[in-house]
């Protein structure tokens, strides 16, 4: 057999050239399909705010140019330029910044873990409002196109709604593939966008001095309150940029970078003045037959009769991309929050074999379906949601800069004030952004701040009630060194095999493992008392996870860490100690399954014990969590009062 050469360097540089080219196509279809719809209500939307006594053509420049330069600044420069910097292992995202924020503070900052806590929660809100919005403004386009006309309410929500359960229902199935078409289809979307937009900006090339941002100051100067109101509709242009830092360690940074700066942000320039050069042309049109410019449905208005059908279609498929990129978001959020230990467990499904991403979380989906199609039957309309969407995506990206502040000085050891100076900019950004959506709050805007205080309550009551847990146990429980002295002075009978206790406290015996000792009164020739843990970083490597301490000739203490995207699998990673595992008799783990009681001196006030035995008497098998045989485990019960 002749040895394997290693390949020519012009074709390890093809290679390389295809992967990138490969990651980029699919970046385009995952990470940009939320920001890429936007055009499909943002322009409308902000010139909605104005629109009451006609729509000027100071007012069509002014929110242009709000339009662009929020492209330049939110996304550009903060995202591309700087926060992709910021990775953690190469993974991205507000759970992911603050697992950084927290190893470089050493667990120490409350205000980091409050930080990426609010940031999680206000992401779900995020996460019911983008399929909603963005598959119901899509399905209104039919109302553009010649003969639909007159299509009914009703209908328009029974469409949207139909498109909707059938995107919810299929992912149990996996998206794995179908996946492949989603940067096609959207690379043939953001063609789309570009080529309306140049055709019609030669209606009204004049549209192009909305990049001078003296249109954008000046609008603002000039309209007071209500300039902030369009503003906050403004930045309905920019959802979807967390986007960019959440998927980074699906497709890294360079494919990321070269999407946007290649197509997507040059297509939704192109776009956004096409559809304000149309408004120019319709507003010379009404002035010179003496009536006022009304607000319309721009984009699909750009499409010419013939096309307008096939350009609803095709808004359709990429709304559907776009929510369909949001739930897997939250799919992966949820994973990271519970392996953080934000929320409790939840039954988590792989849906490939081959994509250690894949995953469903039933809980979360049928719970986001939920509030999606309340949201779609409460609002009606995609002009009556859009003042719901904002608050959620810019508190979002306020988190977002205030961790990354403590990165940058913590982490990367930059002069506090330097930092802030650099970063004070785009907190003020962010702040007037979050300010002007505030405004909306009686409008729609409550509802993802009810969403983000609810999954905040669910957050804090239960890091509140595993530590209450926790202490409760280690007021009661005994030290494992004190009782494998006491065992080896007086030992009970022993028989073959090697028990696992699982515990969360490695100083003290396990419960399941004194209930053992108690009723069978009998001990294993190996006991293993081991710590699952989870790292504050993405990735902890096989050889790394275990680690032993031996206790005497019958007692082991252990501990597994893991990242919080690893797959854990503890009967594997024990195998990986020669020995350990390999006795006679077999292996057994034993898991403490504990009942939360009141406690006639109560650790926590009454309502948020409620709240914690309803979390954990729903929270998911640990076994299966743990990826552990069920025919190998044994269950002790035991109680807890709080």
């Amino acid at each position: 057999m002749t040895e394997a050469q290693p390949p020519h360097p012009q074709q390890a540089h093809q290679t390389s050239r295809h992967s990138l080219a490969i990651l980029t196509l699919g970046a385009i279809g995952v990470v940009y399909g939320d920001i890429g719809t936007s055009p499909l209500y943002a322009f409308r939307e902000a010139l909605a705010q104005t629109s009451a006594d006609g729509i000027s053509r100071p007012e069509i420049l002014g929110v242009l140019s709000l339009a662009l330069w929020a492209l330049i600044v939110v996304v550009t420069l903060k995202y591309v330029a700087f926060l992709m910097r910021m990775d953690n292992n190469g993974e991205g995202g507000v759970l992911s910044l603050m697992a950084l924020a927290e190893r470089a503070t050493n667990r120490k900052w409350p205000i980091v873990l409050l930080l990426g806590a609010t940031g999680a929660a206000l992401f779900y809100g995020d996460a019911i409002i983008t399929p909603a919005l963005s598959v119901l403004s899509a399905v209104e386009g039919l109302r553009t196109i010649p003969g639909m006309e007159s299509m009914s309410g009703p209908m328009i929500l029974g469409v949207t709604l139909g498109i909707l359960a059938g995107l919810f229902a299929v992912q149990a199935r996996g998206t794995a593939g179908i996946a492949a078409f989603f940067g096609p289809v959207c690379l043939v979307w953001f063609a789309a966008l570009a080529a309306l937009g140049l055709w019609h900006i030669a209606d009204a090339p004049a549209i192009l001095e909305a990049f001078n941002p003296l249109y954008a100051v000046r609008f603002l100067l000039e309209n007071g309150v209500s300039g902030l109101f369009v503003l906050g509709a403004v930045f309905l242009t920019v959802t979807g940029a967390e986007a960019l830092i959440a998927d980074m360690g699906h497709f890294g940074a360079s494919p990321i970078r070269i999407g946007w700066l290649g197509l997507v942000w040059p297509a939704l320039t192109l776009n956004y003045l096409g559809q304000g050069a149309m408004a120019l042309k319709a507003l010379a049109a009404a002035e010179a037959s003496g009536q006022a410019l009304a607000n319309a449905d721009w984009f699909f208005l750009m499409a010419p009769d013939a096309l307008r059908a096939p350009l609803v279609v095709l808004a359709t498929l990429a709304t559907i991309i776009a929510s369909q990129a949001v739930i897997t978001g939250a799919y992966s959020l949820t994973h990271q929050a519970i392996a953080l230990g934000l929320l409790p467990r939840l039954a988590i499904r792989q849906t490939s074999e081959r994509q250690m991403g894949q995953i469903y979380i039933p809980a979360v989906n049928w719970l986001l379906l939920a509030g999606v199609v309340v949201l779609v039957l409460g609002f009606g309309s995609s002009s009556a949601m859009a003042a719901a969407y904002g608050i959620a995506v810019t508190g979002t990206m306020v988190v977002t800069t205030c961790l990354a502040f403590i990165i940058a000085w913590r982490h990367w050891h930059w002069e506090p004030v330097w930092a802030a100076l650099l970063i004070a900019p785009f907190l003020a950004l962010d702040v007037f952004f979050f300010g002007a959506n505030i405004l909306r709050v009686t409008e729609g805007g409550w509802v993802p701040l009810v969403t983000a205080a609810a999954i905040g309550l669910v957050i804090f009551t239960w890091l509140r009630g595993r530590k209450a847990a926790l202490e409760r146990q280690q007021e009661q429980g005994v030290l494992l060194d004190e009782m494998a002295v006491a065992l080896a002075a007086r030992p009970p009978v022993l028989i073959e095999g090697t028990a696992v206790f699982l515990t969360q406290d490695l100083a003290n015996a396990p419960a399941a493992l004194l209930h053992n000792l108690k009723h069978n009164k009998v001990l294993h020739r190996c006991s293993i008392v081991l710590k699952v843990q989870t790292k504050d970083r993405p990735w902890v490597d096989p050889a790394d996870r275990l680690s032993l301490e031996r206790l005497d000739a019958n007692f082991v203490r252990a501990r597994l860490s893991y990242g919080y995207m690893d797959r854990i699998d503890v009967p594997s990673d024990l195998a990986r100690s020669e020995g350990l595992l390999a006795r006679p008799g077999g292996t057994s783990f034993f898991v403490g399954r504990s009942a939360i009681r009141f406690a006639s001196r109560p650790s926590l006030p009454r309502w948020m014990t409620v709240i914690y035995m309803f979390l954990h008497r729903n929270a998911s098998d640990p076994t299966a969590y743990f990826a552990i045989p069920p025919n190998r485990v044994v269950e002790l019960g035991s109680q807890i009062e709080l």
